[in-house]
C-alpha cells in the first residue's frame, strides 16, 4: 500500500479499501485569517488541504490515511464563510469563499486527494517513459516526473477514457482500466489497474514462432479496436506490450504517446525515432496506418532473421513510407494474416 493513497468518499474498492461517508472527529484548529491567507495562496485545491492540514484522516485496516475532499471543502466554507466571518472581515471573506468555491470546482481529482508530499510515496516499484510507477494492491499509480510532461499523462487519461467510452466493451481488456486522474501538487497522476501476472516483450526471452504469431494476431485486434474508437496508440514498442503466455493475454500500455485518428502527434520517444514511420518525426497527422507500421516493425524485430518469408512479405507491405501505400484496418489486416497461418494458430 501507498502512503497516503486516497480513496473517494463512499467509494468501495477491491481488496480493503472500502470507507464510510461521515468522517472522523476533526483533528485541527485553523483560525479564520489562516484559512483566508492559505486560500488566498494556494493554485490548486490539493495544495489548499495539505498546506493547512483541513483533511480529516481516516484509517483502512492497514492504518493507511486518506482525505476526503468534500468534507475539507465544507469545512473551510463554514470558517471563510461572509454570513460567519462577521462585518469587519466581510471584503476579505468574500475573496477567500469565492477562491475556495473555484479552486473546489476546477480540481481534477476526482473526489480525491493525496495528503501528502510526492516524497512520501517513496522509491516506485517501477520506472516508466515518463513516470514512476507504484504498485499498490490491485492498483498501479503513475507519478509523472517531469511537469513538463504533464500533457502526455493527460493524453494517456483522455485515450483511456475515449476507449472505455466508445471502444467495443468486449475488447477492453486490451488497454488498463483508468480508475483515476488528478492533479498531485502540480504534477498528473493516473491511476490503473494492474495486469497481474504480465510482462512486457523486453522482458520475455526465448519466444518460440508460435508465440509471435498470436501476439501479432493480438496486436492487430487490440490496435483495430482503439482505431474503431478514434484512437492511435502512437509508440507500439516491446516495452509498451504486455503479455502473459499462459492464457494468450496481451494488454497495451503507456497511452501516454496517444492522439486521436488524423491528428499531430504530441511527442516521440527519441531514443526510438528511427524505428517510427516517417509522419510521426515529420509531425505529420497519424492515422491506423502508423500503428500498423510501428507494431509491423516490432513482430520483425522479434521474429528476426528467422521469420518465415510468406510473413516477410505480408509484413512489407506494412512498412511503405507513404502512410497511403500501408493497410489502414488493422482488423482487415488480421484477416489477411489467418490466411497466411495454419488453422492451428488463428486463435
Amino acid at each position: 500500500m501507498i502512503p497516503g493513497y486516497a480513496t473517494t468518499e463512499g467509494y468501495t474498492a477491491t481488496k480493503g479499501y472500502a470507507t464510510t461517508d461521515q468522517p472522523t472527529q476533526t483533528r485541527f484548529r485553523i483560525s479564520f485569517e489562516e484559512a483566508a491567507a492559505r486560500i488566498a495562496t494556494a493554485s490548486t485545491f490539493a495544495d489548499l488541504i495539505d498546506t493547512t492540514g483541513v483533511g480529516i484522516e481516516r484509517h483502512t485496516a492497514t492504518g493507511t490515511a486518506y482525505v476526503s475532499v468534500r468534507h475539507a471543502y465544507r469545512t473551510l466554507a463554514k470558517i471563510v464563510h461572509p454570513d460567519v466571518a462577521g462585518a469587519a472581515r466581510r471584503g476579505l471573506a468574500n475573496e477567500a469563499f469565492a477562491k475556495l468555491n473555484a479552486l473546489y470546482t476546477e480540481r481534477d481529482v476526482d473526489g480525491v486527494v493525496y495528503p501528502n508530499r510526492q516524497s512520501r510515496f517513496g522509491k516506485p516499484d517501477l520506472r516508466g517513459d515518463l513516470a514512476d510507477l507504484f504498485e499498490d494492491g490491485d492498483l498501479l499509480v503513475k507519478v509523472v516526473r517531469d511537469t513538463a510532461n504533464n500533457d502526455l499523462m493527460a493524453a494517456e487519461a483522455t485515450a483511456l477514457r475515449r476507449l472505455h467510452l466508445y471502444g467495443r466493451p468486449d475488447y477492453r481488456a486490451y488497454a488498463p482500466a483508468l480508475k483515476q486522474s488528478f492533479s498531485y501538487y502540480g504534477r498528473t497522476v493516473n491511476v490503473l489497474a494492474r495486469q497481474r501476472g504480465f510482462r512486457d516483450l523486453a522482458d520475455a526471452p526465448n519466444l518460440e514462432s508460435v508465440d509471435l504469431v498470436w501476439i501479432w494476431r493480438r496486436l492487430l485486434a487490440g490496435l483495430g479496436w482503439a482505431h474503431r474508437a478514434g484512437v492511435v496508440h502512437g509508440a507500439v514498442f516491446e516495452e509498451h506490450v504486455l503479455i502473459d503466455p499462459r492464457v494468450r493475454g496481451l494488454v497495451l500500455v503507456d497511452w501516454c504517446y496517444a492522439t486521436s485518428v488524423g491528428a499531430r502527434p504530441k511527442a516521440l520517444i527519441a531514443e526510438r525515432e528511427h524505428q517510427y514511420p516517417p509522419e510521426v518525426p515529420a509531425g505529420r497527422p497519424v492515422t491506423a496506418a502508423t500503428d500498423i507500421y510501428l507494431a509491423t516493425r516490432l513482430m520483425t524485430r522479434l521474429f528476426g532473421p528467422d521469420m518465415p518469408h510468406p510473413l516477410r512479405r505480408f509484413a512489407d507491405g506494412c512498412l511503405y513510407d507513404a502512410p497511403r501505400m500501408r493497410p489502414q484496418n488493422a482488423w482487415q489486416l488480421l484477416a489477411e494474416l489467418d490466411e497466411l497461418i495454419p488453422p492451428r494458430y488463428r486463435n
